[in-house]
Formats: C-alpha cells, structure tokens, sequence
C-alpha cells in the first residue's frame, strides 16, 4: 500500500511506503502551526473548531487559515491545565460552543465547562454550567473530555487530581469522575446517586481520563484513562459503576512502589483492556462512518508514547484485534475524531502541532 502525505499549501507532496491491514488511506496535512493543540470539532460548513490548551479557541478553515474565536474565558494555564475539549452542537440557525477547560488558582482549581452562543468568531451569552465542586491546589489530572449523550446530556470527565487519588473513591467529591448533567447544567433526575453532596456523578474511581466517546450504533460508552506507571485503560462506562482507582490498577507508582496489591476488586469494574507499559492514552473515537468500511465499530486511541494511534476491535466485550496506525507522522498524537464525513482527524502534540485528515486513498 502507498501512503500518500499532502501538505496544504505547500508545493511538497512526499510519498512513503505504508503497511497497514484493511484499508488503503491516504493523510493530508489540514493545517499547521497550532501552539499546543488539544481538541478539534466539526462545523457544517468544512471548518474546524480547535483548542489550544494555553488558551486559544481557533476556528481552521480548509485552506489551513486560522482565526481565532473571542469572548472565550480565562483558564488557569498551568501544569496540564488550559483549553481542554471544545464541541459544537446546532440548534435550527443557532450554534452553540461548549468548552472544557481549567479554572481557578494556583491555590483552588478545577475542571470547568462554558457553554456560549457562536456568532462569527465571538462567543457571546456566555457562561459556565459546571465547575467541580472539589477544587485542588495541583495543577494536573484534569481529565475534561466531553461528549453528548442521549436526552439532552453532557458527559465530562474529571481527573482525581494526582495528590488526591483516595477522592476518587469519594463520591462526596467530584475528582475522578464522570459527571453528567443537562446541556443548560442542572441535574438529571436519574442520575445515580441520589442525596450525596454531589448528584451530577454518573461513575466514580478513575485516575486521569483522557477519552470519551459514544458508540452511535449500540450506545454504548467508552472511555480510557491514564494509569501511573502502567495500567492504562479502556472502560466501558455504566450507570453508578466504580472503576476501581485505586483500589484496584495494574499499574504502580512511578517509584516502582505498590500503588495496591489488587488488580481486581470486590465491586469495582474491570477494564476492556490495559496497557503494561503505558501507552499515554489521548483522543478517543468510535469508528461509525462510511469512509473505511473495514473499520466499522473499531475504538481508536491516540497513543502519546508511541507516537502512534492503537486501532482496536471489541467483540463480545473482549479485544480480539489490536493494530498501530499512522506511526508515519512521527508525531505525538493528541486527539483523534471521525467527520460527519467519515474521515478521521489527528491533532498532533506541540507547540508546533498540526492538525491531519485521514481519508481512503
């Protein structure tokens, strides 16, 4: 198979040799020169909606051009805290952006999510619908991945805060979470946990999520988080289930010390799958398009470490095949996401970050 690398805007067309099982692609080079991207979303009309984690929203167009889009609020930008995730939904002629993102102080801060009216390139009438209760004085284990549910729901995760791990297991705190509220904020009436100090919890006992995604076809959502050293893992979220941290992990501290002596625990859910070595995790995508037929219903992850991306098939709840993609970037990948179109997006890590499309060659 050839693998075939256009570079918008530039003269340089470089064609390498690929192996790579079920699907011929091709990788076009959409814009470049992002200052540590984080996230891309999808207009209707072709553009692109990326953060940049320092604090930038930006919309790309299909030439690579970038503006970016004010009225956006202030992030604490520190540590891993900035711009997280960005998502675009469309109600008739209005759309509407919702952002994730670190807010506070050294001192007291936490995962947030501003949801404002797009008009142009300004957002407007804007406001923040969730701030974690449990603020936290370290500037890491943010999680912050969204991703719309059914009925009019927002999923966010939370990280635990990576000096607060036991707050996982707190469902009186909001660290190591996934939370669901409605689009306007408020509390859904079946949500689990009903009369603890927090009701928005939908799953508790997680490290650092960095994925989240909904499979189309089934329902079904997933979700992977960052283990210490080893034990990252893909999840398979339910109503009210605990996921185990740190109960229960298959990795260790970075010390080498015991973070537990169980891989399992009584009344915690098991992983899909774990990685030993870590892998980093980043960018989460269920494969439902049209575009890469052989590719139906596949997870992809982004995998920092490996510069790479981990294509994984789930049958019967179980991983039966596990193939690296586009390791000809060379790139640390840091998100990944399938177009209405069915081609699949890769944002790369950075300050000299690029974003790419995938599509069949």
């Amino acid at each position: 198979m050839r693998f075939n690398r256009v570079l918008t805007g530039f003269t340089l067309a470089l064609l390498l040799q690929v192996t790579a099982a079920h699907a011929d692609y091709q990788i076009t080079q959409v814009a470049a020169a992002l200052n540590t991207p984080w996230s891309v979303d999808f207009f209707t009309n072709g553009d692109y909606l990326v953060t940049e984690r320092r604090g930038n929203l930006l919309r790309v167009k299909s030439d690579g051009s970038t503006s970016q889009i004010s009225g956006t609020p202030s992030t604490y930008f520190a540590g891993q805290g900035g711009f997280f995730d960005a998502l675009i939904r469309s109600e008739g002629d209005t759309l509407w952006v919702y952002l994730s993102y670190a807010k506070g102080t050294p001192d007291a801060n936490g995962t947030a999510i501003y949801k404002a009216r797009l008009e142009g390139d300004t957002l407007v009438d804007g406001s923040d619908i969730f701030w974690a209760k449990t603020l936290k004085d370290t500037p890491q284990h943010y999680g912050g991945k969204l991703a719309f549910g059914p009925n009019e729901t927002l999923f966010v995760t939370t990280g635990d805060g990576f000096d607060y791990r036991e707050s996982a297991q707190d469902k009186q705190s909001e660290l190591g979470k996934v939370i669901r509220i409605k689009l306007d904020g408020s509390i859904p009436q079946d949500n689990p946990f009903k009369g603890e100090l927090s009701e928005r919890i939908w799953s508790y006992g997680h490290r650092n999520p960095q994925g989240l995604a909904f499979d189309s076809a089934t329902g079904e959502l997933y979700q992977h988080e960052h283990g210490p050293k080893g034990g990252d893992e893909i999840n398979l979220i339910q109503r009210g289930a605990n996921y185990g941290w740190p109960l229960a992990t298959y990795g260790v501290n970075y010390s080498g010390a015991l973070v537990s002596p169980y891989t399992e625990y009584k009344g915690t859910n098991q992983p899909v799958t774990y990685w030993v070595p870590s892998i980093a995790p980043s960018g989460f995508a269920v494969y439902r398009g049209e575009a890469f037929p052989d590719w139906q219903g596949d997870l992809f992850v982004g995998a920092l470490v490996d510069r790479e991306v981990r294509r994984l098939r789930i049958e019967a709840g179980k991983v039966t095949e596990q193939e690296s993609l586009f390791s000809e970037l060379g790139a640390r990948i840091r998100d990944v996401r399938v177009s209405p179109s069915g081609f699949i997006y890769l944002v790369t890590d950075g300050t000299d970050g690029a974003l790419y499309r995938v599509s069949p060659k």
